[in-house]
C-alpha cells in the first residue's frame, strides 16, 4: 500500500489553488486534509471545484486548521503579503511548506532558510512550477556563459499581483550567477522613462499584462551576429501539477530549504 503524504491547501479558492487542488484529490500517494482561504469559507472543495463532494470545507484561520488536520505538507497559493507568515506558522508546527506564491525578496528567503535549518526541516519555495519554465531557466543559465548580453520579456493576466514575475527574477538571478564576463553598457537613452524595463542583478526585465495570457517568458540573449531565444509558454495552470507533486513529494525528506524547483530535478 502506497503512503499517503497529508496536505493542506492556503489560497484553496484562488486560481492556482482550484487547479492544484482538483489535481491533488486525484493523486494516490497525496491526502488533501484541509483548505484554508479567506473567502469561500465553509464551501466543500470538492464542490468548488465542480466535483462530488469529499468532506472537507474551506476554514478561515490556518493556525486553526493546522490543529485540527495535523498536515505533514502546506501548499501556499496565496499573495506575497501572506505567505511569509503562513510559511513561518506551518513550520513552527513542524509542517513543511511548499510555496508556489512568488514575491518573495531575497531577505525573506534567508530568513526561511535559517529557520528551517534550526528546525533541521524541509521547505520548497518554487517561483514556478512548470517543468518546462524550469528547463527554460536551466537551459538560460547554460547559454548565460557564453552569452553576456541577456534580456527577459515576461507576460502574465492583468490579475497578477507582482511585476516583475518570480521566474523572470529568479531567471535573473541565474543568469547573473553563471555570466563569466560583464556585458557592454547600452549606448541608448530613454526618451520615455522606464521604456529600456526594470533592471536586477543588471538585467533588463519587461513584464506585460494583457487579458488571455496565463504565464510567458521570453530570455533574449543576443551576440555578434545572432540571437538566441528561450521562450516557454504556459498555456493552462493543470501545466504546474507534475511539478507540485515531485515537490510535495520531496519536501517530507528534506532537512532545510530548496529555492527553486530545479534544485530538485537531475540534470
Amino acid at each position: 500500500m502506497v503512503a499517503t503524504i497529508r496536505v493542506l491547501i492556503t489560497g484553496a479558492a484562488g486560481r492556482m489553488g482550484r487547479e492544484m487542488t482538483k489535481g491533488l484529490l486525484k493523486a494516490k500517494d497525496i491526502e488533501v486534509v484541509g483548505a484554508v482561504d479567506k473567502v469561500e469559507v465553509g464551501q466543500d472543495i470538492g464542490v468548488l471545484n465542480h466535483l462530488p463532494p469529499v468532506g472537507i470545507t474551506i476554514e478561515g484561520d490556518l493556525e486553526k486548521a493546522l490543529q485540527q488536520t495535523r498536515p505533514q505538507v502546506m501548499v501556499d497559493f496565496t499573495v506575497p503579503g501572506a505567505a511569509m507568515e503562513n510559511a513561518k506558522l506551518a513550520l513552527a508546527r513542524g509542517v513543511r511548506p511548499v510555496i508556489g506564491t512568488t514575491g518573495f525578496t531575497l531577505k525573506d528567503i534567508d530568513e526561511l532558510h535559517h529557520i528551517c535549518e534550526s528546525r533541521q526541516i524541509g521547505c520548497v519555495v518554487a517561483p514556478n512550477f512548470s517543468l518546462g519554465a524550469v528547463l527554460m531557466m536551466h537551459f538560460s543559465r547554460l547559454a548565460a556563459r557564453y552569452f553576456p548580453h541577456v534580456e527577459i520579456i515576461e507576460m502574465h493576466h492583468p490579475q497578477k499581483l507582482d511585476a516583475p514575475s518570480g521566474t523572470a527574477l529568479k531567471t535573473a538571478e541565474l543568469v547573473a550567477a553563471s555570466r563569466t564576463q560583464e556585458p557592454d553598457k547600452p549606448l541608448s537613452q530613454e526618451t520615455l522613462a522606464g521604456v529600456r524595463g526594470g533592471v536586477y542583478q543588471g538585467i533588463p526585465i519587461h513584464s506585460v499584462r494583457l487579458p488571455g495570457a496565463v504565464a510567458h517568458q521570453e530570455v533574449i540573449f543576443g551576440a555578434p551576429g545572432q540571437i538566441l531565444t528561450l521562450r516557454h509558454d504556459t498555456l493552462g495552470r493543470e501545466a504546474f501539477l507534475p511539478g507540485l507533486l515531485l515537490a510535495i513529494r520531496e519536501v517530507v525528506e528534506l532537512k532545510g530549504l530548496v529555492y527553486g524547483l530545479e534544485n530538485l530535478l537531475k540534470f
